[in-house]
């Protein structure tokens, strides 16, 4: 699923067409679409300005960020930290996951840096649960977690007919194509 393989032309363009904005730090494409443009970017706990970045996998496709939040205004964040309380094998996993994500991030930190990231999965504090798309972004990047996965049974194919950049820049042709039935 982190498909690294076959970069586009320019990955750097591609990502800040996708978000609109560029990344705060040099970044690389841990996972690619069928279009091969990047889904997930693995970010550095340690921003251009010093600052410490908890979120170490960081979603950029606009598909998936789009069908992320309808689950998150549909009370997705709230029902996952309710399964997290009632289910201990499933707060468990979360719990493995959150701990992982951790240790992938930390083994980047400087061991100078006064002030490092903490937190797991988007810098979330024990078991809690932030953000959807970044738990998908974990799983879709190659982590084992189960939000994510089970996010990514919820969002994907992401099955787009053309790509949403096109020469670096947001492609106004692209549009979300119908979820899976």
């Amino acid at each position: 699923m982190n498909d690294q393989t076959a970069p586009a032309s320019d990955d750097d363009a591609a990502i800040t067409a996708q978000l609109g904005r560029a990344m705060r730090a040099p970044s690389q494409v841990a996972s690619r679409c069928h279009l091969r443009l990047p889904i997930v970017a693995k970010v550095p706990p340690v921003l251009n300005s010093g600052e410490p970045f908890p979120t170490h996998y960081w979603l950029t496709c606009p598909l998936a960020h789009r069908r992320i939040a309808r689950l998150e205004s549909a009370g997705g964040v709230r029902a996952y930290d309710a399964r997290v309380q009632d289910d201990p094998a499933f707060a468990k996993a979360v719990a493995g996951a959150h701990s992982a994500y951790a240790k992938e991030r930390d083994r980047l930190v400087p061991d100078s840096m006064p002030h490092p990231p903490r937190g797991g999965v988007a810098g979330a504090a024990g078991s809690g649960i932030k953000c959807l798309h970044a738990h998908y972004a974990h799983h879709r990047g190659g982590g084992e977690n189960p939000i994510g996965a089970e996010v990514a049974a919820s969002i994907e194919p992401l099955n787009c007919a053309s790509g949403c950049v096109a020469d670096g820049k947001r492609s106004p042709d692209w549009r979300e194509p119908q979820a899976k039935p």
